[in-house]
């Protein structure tokens, strides 16, 4: 037993040394859902700012010094950048990598979610982004991914992506460029310092949206392994006014969607909308399909607690072998 444990320990290891060389690692222990350390920010201010329309299979790149704006907030230094995304289209990955400035300084970057109604659902601070070496085509950065998976009835979500005093106290070590150099190409590693990067208020951000189309479930956003807590971004029933927000100057012109109807007096007492049903029910069915049972058990879950009659009927017949 101890040595299959080692083995599987071993294997892991070189799996993910062969992934990514990074140096220094991404605080595995953040809690997304708990919104609290995030900076207090009103309704009021984040409804003037214009959010960047960032589309899928699309990568924004933002100088903050040029296309940040000012957010007069304790807790955030410097200017903040704003991002809008498709919120009914599926699960979204969200990777954001701030580039380090020539090993001398780079920007070390907060995510906050909003729902579509600009309420706080997700609080990444800066050390769930890793730094991560140069490669033959990559920069110094620091880089995350985040996996969101709206509530049903919206349409949009908003990143505020903005760096802290705490942030600006500290600093980054980075490779050395012969050293990252020598590893790529396989030649010895020089024994040299490496460089020491102070974190600013400026910097090079890099949001990049794709979609999981083999994903259909709408009880999210998960963030990180699939054994973690997932956490609901907006409200499972949409509201009856949702914020829109002001388009920027080259706004992208996505097609109007369909307003979301608001609920009805006690909703929730009510029984599933057909379409609602269906789109469980076959959700739960994928899931058992690819052998994600704790997936399947998540989309039962919400789904009666939304009203769902045939959810439960459905996962047993699925795991029979019967769905």
């Amino acid at each position: 037993m101890k040595m299959k444990k080692s083995l599987v320990a071993l294997c892991l290891s070189a799996g993910l040394l062969a992934c990514a060389p990074i140096v220094s690692f991404a605080d595995v222990n953040i809690v997304p859902q708990n919104t609290s350390a995030a900076p207090a920010i009103p309704v009021s201010a984040l409804q003037q700012i214009v959010w960047t329309p960032v589309a899928q299979s699309q990568t924004q790149t933002t100088q903050v010094a040029t296309a940040g704006q000012t957010l007069n907030v304790p807790g955030i230094s410097g200017k903040v950048v704003a991002y809008s995304v498709p919120a009914n289209i599926g699960e979204l990955n969200i990777t954001l990598t701030s580039l380090g400035e020539k090993q001398r300084s780079i920007f070390a970057p907060n995510l906050l979610v909003l729902d579509q109604n600009l309420t706080p659902a997700a609080y990444f601070p800066s050390s769930y982004f890793a730094y991560k070496e140069p490669g033959a085509v990559s920069e110094d950065r620091l880089e995350g991914t985040v996996k969101l998976m709206p509530a049903l009835g919206q349409q949009k979500l908003y990143l505020l992506v903005f760096t802290t005093p705490q942030d600006l106290q500290k600093t980054t070590t980075m490779t050395n460029a012969a050293k990252a150099y020598a590893k790529g190409v396989g030649n010895a590693v020089p024994d040299i310092a490496d460089p020491v990067a102070r974190h600013t208020t400026d910097g090079t951000l890099k949001l990049k949206v794709s979609t999981n189309s083999a994903s259909s479930i709408l009880v999210g956003p998960l963030f990180g392994s699939s054994s973690q807590a997932s956490v609901t971004v907006g409200n499972t029933a949409a509201p009856a006014t949702a914020y829109a927000a002001p388009a920027p100057a080259t706004a992208y012109a996505a097609p109007a969607p369909a307003p979301a109807a608001a609920p009805a007096p006690g909703a929730k007492s009510e029984p599933v909308l057909n379409d609602t049903e269906t789109y469980f029910n076959q959700a739960i069915k994928q899931a058992v399909a690819k052998g994600d049972v704790d997936k399947a058990l998540k989309l039962l879950n919400e789904a009666e607690r939304l009203g769902s009659t045939s959810a439960r009927q459905t996962f047993i017949s699925s795991v029979k072998g019967k769905g």
